[in-house]
């Protein structure tokens, strides 16, 4: 800090005393400080001329450096003002720090085509040499710009590259006193596809698959793969699984009858690889063939000689009007039903019709007369054996 004190001379004269408080001064003694808190005038005596200045300029306090200004101007005719001035060359000065942002204290990520902007503010007085450095190399011009400023700095890329990846460095030097800080920068993008993928080997509704990793994972660790599958009938991809890390895996739940593709992506920050590798051959889920084992068993025998299960019924009837007769046998295998009239076959006479169907056995007798009446049988003969059963017809004159 400077101080000025004006001195008052009688002759119309002041002196103007430049007052410098520094770490390096000397301090004045106790008595000094004391007297220094009482106003300068007052330390000095009336002085009259440039020798009686000159004699008592002498006696002030040892903690004020002065410098007296003059001019060949100054006589005792003529008052002026004579000026004192006490100063030391003192410099504001600041040691040189960087500001990192929180985001920069860890890898910078950035994608390729991104626009990397950073500002890095710093501090240091007077203005400190600013420098970047990448990887240790000074900075592509063609690819990197910097402004440095008074109290930060810039560093720009456009579009960035991968190969604008690496570890920059800012140094702040002011000196023989230098502070750095070093930035992290990772730049991006889509992974290429993985290499080959192959159809292992299929069996029931199941399908296992092996796939080689990509070449190139796009400067970025894999997340994963996703494997898609779709069916030769809808050629609509749907996928089985996403971020599996292993390269192989079998598909379950296949329809049978359908015959399946499969592919497989890479993934990682930046998203999937933009193509995907197809297994050369189709996975037909075929339906397995079924073997059913017939076991042993006796054949129940059903054979049976004929048996009438209802005989016929004597009816007696009206000459004109046709007539039926019904029974029912039960036989393995079917029987032969032959039909008696007092014991005379009557198969084919048109007079008769007979019918047999599921063991109920029937005669119709068309219009008969006067001498159609008797004894009429129906017999049934299988290899097993024969019935027989009979009844009466009796032929009536209408009244």
């Amino acid at each position: 800090m400077e101080a000025a004190t004006a001195l008052e001379m009688p002759s119309g004269s002041t002196l103007k005393v430049k007052e410098t408080h520094t770490a390096d001064a000397e301090g004045p003694p106790a008595s000094s400080r004391q007297e220094s808190s009482s106003p300068i005038p007052q330390l000095l005596p009336h002085i009259e001329g440039e020798a009686g200045f000159a004699e008592h300029l002498g006696h002030l306090p040892t903690r004020y450096s002065r410098m007296v200004s003059t001019s060949s101007e100054l006589c005792s005719s003529h008052p002026r003002r004579l000026t004192t001035h006490s100063s030391l060359s003192f410099h504001h000065s600041e040691h040189p720090k960087i500001w990192l942002p929180r985001t920069l204290r860890q890898t910078y990520i950035r994608k390729v085509g991104d626009t990397v902007n950073l500002l890095i503010p710093f501090q240091g007085k007077p203005k400190p040499r600013v420098t970047w450095t990448h990887d240790g190399c000074a900075l592509d011009a063609s690819r990197v710009s910097v402004r440095n400023g008074e109290q930060d700095s810039i560093l720009f890329i456009r579009e960035a590259q991968r190969v604008d990846s690496g570890r920059y460095q800012l140094s702040v030097q002011l000196g023989e006193l230098e502070a750095t800080a070093t930035i992290d920068i990772l730049v991006i993008e889509r992974p290429g596809p993985p290499q080959s993928i192959k159809l292992v080997d299929v069996w029931g509704s199941n399908a296992t698959l092996e796939w080689t990793p990509p070449q190139d994972t796009g400067n970025a660790a894999l997340l994963g793969y996703t494997l898609q599958k779709a069916d030769t009938k809808s050629g609509l991809w749907f996928t089985v699984l996403e971020r599996y890390h292993r390269t192989s895996f079998t598909v379950s739940n296949l329809i049978v009858g359908n015959s399946y593709a499969f592919r497989v992506f890479a993934e990682n920050q930046c998203g999937l690889s933009e193509t995907a590798p197809i297994t050369a051959h189709l996975a037909h889920i075929q339906k397995a063939a079924t073997v059913y084992k017939i076991e042993g068993f006796v054949q129940r025998d059903f054979s049976e000689a004929p048996k009438f299960t209802q005989p016929l019924a004597d009816c007696t009837t009206v000459t004109g009007y046709d007539t039926q007769l019904f029974c029912c046998v039960r036989a393995s295998p079917k029987p032969k039903i032959v039909w008696l009239k007092n014991k005379m076959d009557i198969q084919g006479n048109p007079k008769y019709r007979a019918l047999s169907h599921l063991g109920i056995c029937s005669l119709e007798i068309r219009k008969p007369g006067p001498f159609d009446g008797g004894i009429y049988t129906c017999k049934a003969v299988n290899p097993l054996g024969e019935a027989s059963v009979d009844c009466r017809v009796d032929v009536k004159a209408p009244h």
